[in-house]
């Protein structure tokens, strides 16, 4: 990936909006279990920081995504992991699909305010006996007349407290007889009829991240809501995905170094045994090497970027970096939390913060062993599962 003056102003731009309208309000937002979306989203929608991927028509910047990995890169330097997460909901996880298939009604009155942050977007996919098994969702939505009843539940669901609307996956058809081509995309207001979105999950992690479960009873959308074509929501949300991954996996880069030079700075000046703790071989060996392993991942990164730019198959190494990202994650926390001592077991250290916070990555858009499923397919390893 070239990363060129441009990318650079970019990043730059979306760290100092971090460090001057995020970081300074983390420790409140994780106490209060919820971030003001709405405020946050609406600042970053000025600044032109929710859609720069999306076409300059529905008030987007027209780059390619490798503006985008830039701007999720630079998103890790806030000193927590659920905002970053929070935000690429807004611009990787529920507006693609609509940037690229939607009707011009949809994306004047949900894409459009989406990335001028007037709107807060969620994406829900996820039920309490479907995560990574996208295929599996209950969910259904029955067509009557011009509108569709959609009845089921939504689990995990990031920004669903106060999300004004959410990209959702439901059955437009018989579940039973394809797994796949029975699935559509619906854009479903969240203050609608039947909609009940009360309950706000308790997490491990990534606590300033409002998470929701969502209740849905005979909920009533226009049929004009469907985003593309029916049958075709299991595809689009699989596309959907490579961007979510990418973005997850350039969204952790940022902490796991602040995590890295924390405990450098840490262990440099901790005595024990008459030395500092980086005193020792094996904390300077181990800290080096996982120093190592973050480049490496970002070198991944990059060029898993590079083919879904050019166009190409980019599944394969976008499962891989997200992967990695996941693994490395908890890694490297784990390691760093054990050189901090008794110490990296207090809130306070950005080491906790973070062994709780990235722990979701191995996890949330498509767990580890979802990526190895894909991975195996691809290079044609054998396995049954067909490849997202």
């Amino acid at each position: 990936m070239n990363f060129t003056h441009e990318h650079q102003s970019l990043y730059d731009t979306t760290k100092k909006f971090v460090e001057t309208e995020i970081n300074p309000h983390v420790v409140e937002w994780e106490e209060a279990g919820l971030w003001p979306a709405h405020e946050v989203l609406k600042k970053m929608g000025d600044l032109g920081l929710l859609g720069i991927s999306k076409p300059e028509a529905v008030g987007g910047l027209g780059l390619d995504y490798s503006y985008q990995v830039a701007f999720a890169e630079a998103l890790g330097f806030c000193t927590c992991g659920g905002l970053p997460m929070a935000i690429g909901v807004q611009t990787d996880m529920a507006t693609p699909a609509l940037a690229r298939f939607g009707s011009d009604y949809l994306k004047e009155n949900f894409l459009k305010p989406a990335i001028s942050g007037d709107q807060v977007a969620a994406i829900a996919v996820s039920e309490p006996g479907a995560g990574s098994d996208v295929a599996g969702i209950k969910t259904v939505a029955r067509r009557v007349g011009d509108e569709y009843v959609i009845s089921g539940s939504k689990m995990w669901i990031t920004n669903g407290t106060q999300a004004d609307w959410a990209c959702l996956l439901a059955n437009t058809g018989d579940a039973g007889a394809d797994r796949h081509g029975s699935k559509s995309l619906i854009v479903v207001p969240l203050d609608a009829k039947g909609v009940d979105r009360k309950t706000k999950l308790d997490k491990l992690g990534q606590r300033s991240s409002d998470t929701a479960l969502i209740f849905l009873d005979d909920v009533r959308v226009p049929v004009r809501n469907l985003i593309g074509e029916e049958g075709k929501g299991f595809v689009y949300q699989m596309q959907q995905f490579q961007e979510e991954r990418l973005f997850l996996s350039a969204s952790i880069i940022a902490a796991m170094e602040r995590v890295l030079d924390d405990t450098a700075a840490y262990t440099r000046q901790r005595q024990a045994f008459g030395q500092s703790v980086l005193d020792n071989q094996y904390v300077q060996f181990r800290l080096s090497e996982l120093k190592t392993e973050v480049e490496a991942l970002r070198a991944l990164t990059y060029r898993a970027t590079d083919e879904l730019v050019a166009g190409r198959e980019a599944s394969l190494l976008c499962s891989m970096a997200k992967l990695k990202s996941g693994r490395l994650a908890r890694e490297l926390t784990d390691a760093c939390l054990q050189f901090w001592g008794g110490q990296g077991y207090m809130c306070e250290s950005s080491v906790s913060q973070f062994y709780r916070d990235l722990r979701l990555h191995s996890i949330g858009g498509g767990a580890d062993e979802v990526m190895l499923g894909i991975i195996s397919k691809r290079l044609g390893y054998g396995g049954k599962r067909k490849a997202g």
